[in-house]
């Protein structure tokens, strides 16, 4: 019998195809998780993800579901559950951001990062606790941009970012909130706040690297890998007193 520490366990990872959620989705099934994982449009990317798993031993699923589209979310955790029988740990990791100045930002590119980042966070977490139970673990991948924005550009996305954390639903805390409503149900609820993170999307190379590692504390940028360290201990039993949490790994971004 497997002595790791997520065996048995089933995980959902909105967009696990790549960047954070790709090193999200490994880490656990290699904890022993079997891992269900979304994409929008790379479905290479995702088959890549699960090919990894399995060539490691575990389970995976990828399924096609755009986090913007709320039918397509909530099909996503039927799906996992009908495969698996089951869902345990769903990882909010779903996000996108679009940067631009108030005066500029339209109204499409507004609609359609509330759609992503705090209408497909409530959706997939509203279906996900139709079958999550005791024990069960619900981790919000939001921002250190929720709390500080040292750059022009950003107000928009800092503000659907900080819907998890600090705002958002009737004036309250979204994770705390849920914190408070699913604890007596032995689920847990907490929210990561990552800083500068070597991606695809955001290179410790790219052409902003240089004044972003400039702000950090640790004067480098993150790897993905660490975050999912975070998420790992968060849906293990060892987290089992923490809930209703945001905490940062940013290498002193926010410091």
């Amino acid at each position: 019998m497997s002595n790791k520490k997520l065996t048995g366990k089933v995980a959902l990872v909105t967009n696990g195809s790549r960047g954070l959620g790709a090193a999200i989705a490994k880490r656990l099934a290699q904890d022993g998780a079997t891992v269900a994982l979304t994409y929008t449009s790379s479905p290479q990317k995702a088959d890549e993800v699960v090919l990894a798993i399995e060539t490691a031993g575990g389970q995976a699923l990828a399924i096609r579901a755009d986090s913007a589209n709320a039918e397509a979310v909530k099909n996503a955790v039927t799906e996992t559950v009908k495969a698996f029988g089951r869902l345990d740990i769903l990882v909010n990791n779903a996000g996108i951001a679009t940067l631009s100045t108030i005066d500029e930002f339209s109204l499409d590119d507004f609609d359609r990062i509330i759609a992503v980042n705090i209408k497909g966070v409530f959706v997939a977490t509203q279906e996900a606790v139709r079958h999550i139970g005791e024990g069960g673990r619900i981790i919000m991948i939001g921002s250190v941009n929720s709390d500080i924005m040292p750059f022009a550009g950003g107000s928009v996305y800092a503000l659907t970012k900080g819907a998890m954390p600090t705002a958002g639903f009737a004036n309250a805390s979204f994770t705390r909130g849920l914190a408070r409503d699913l604890g007596p149900r032995g689920i847990t609820v907490n929210n990561i706040q990552p800083g500068p993170v070597d991606t695809d999307m955001n290179p410790a190379e790219g052409s902003f690297a240089d004044t972003m590692r400039s702000m950090i504390a640790l004067q480098h940028y993150g790897r993905s890998k660490e975050v999912a360290d975070m998420v790992s201990y968060l849906a293990s039993a060892e987290a089992g007193f923490v809930t209703g949490a945001s905490l940062k790994i940013d290498g002193g971004f926010a410091a």
